[in-house]
């Protein structure tokens, strides 16, 4: 009931220019897109995450803003530096998930539970409009995909997923890889960009390497 009043609520603003400017202008300023100390410090809490037994570190970065969702599973860690951003996408993070040091998140993205990112990882649905060139791409808007993560998969360090990638279960992302298509389940990645090295096979019950692609 409230989640669809919620949406009401949004709609109505959204069909209302002046009205959605000057939400946003008491969300956030517009020279720096962050949200305001009010909304970081007393809405945010309240609106967006079920603390019940997780942990956000208070040295990570909240860009949460109250017109998208943002979730965090029950037993859930943010860590230190970790940076979240909401602002034009959902961020959904499930339970028993590890966020680690340094890690950027920006939606929408859903990350499943049992989850790993390793530190500084990048996982962006967002990406910026570049193709008219009589424009600054700074004034050319964004476009975004959804990036998944599902269930029990462990992203390595310094690796970065771009917008419409879903990595599948129990996948590995091995450290510094550039990760550019889908990842099947129970496979593993490595490179720039990220190609299949290893994969499950049921019949051995062993992890077997993948001869690369000619």
């Amino acid at each position: 009931m409230l989640a669809h009043l919620n949406e009401h609520i949004r709609n109505w603003i959204k069909k209302k220019p002046q009205l959605k400017k000057r939400v946003h202008n008491f969300i956030s300023c517009s020279i720096r897109p962050r949200p305001r100390f009010y909304i970081r410090w007393f809405i945010n809490p309240l609106v967006h995450t079920r603390l019940r037994k997780s942990f956000i570190s208070k040295r990570s970065r909240q860009d949460v803003f109250p017109f998208n969702r943002f979730c965090l599973g029950d037993r859930s860690v943010i860590e230190d530096f970790a940076t979240i951003n909401n602002g034009v996408g959902d961020v959904i993070i499930g339970s028993d998930s590890l966020i680690g040091l340094g890690c950027t998140i920006i939606g929408p993205v859903s990350i499943g539970n049992f989850v790993i990112l390793a530190q500084n990882v990048v996982v962006s649905g967002l990406n910026h409009n570049y193709q008219d060139i009589a424009l600054p791409i700074s004034k050319q808007g964004v476009f975004t995909d959804l990036v998944s993560i599902d269930h029990e998969a462990w992203i390595g360090a310094n690796s970065s997923i771009i917008p419409g990638v879903k990595i599948g279960r129990h996948a590995v992302v091995a450290a510094g890889s550039i990760v550019t298509h889908d990842v099947p389940d129970f496979c593993i990645v490595a490179g720039n960009p990220a190609r299949i090295i290893k994969q499950y096979n049921p019949s051995t019950k062993e992890w077997e390497k993948v001869s690369p692609k000619t």
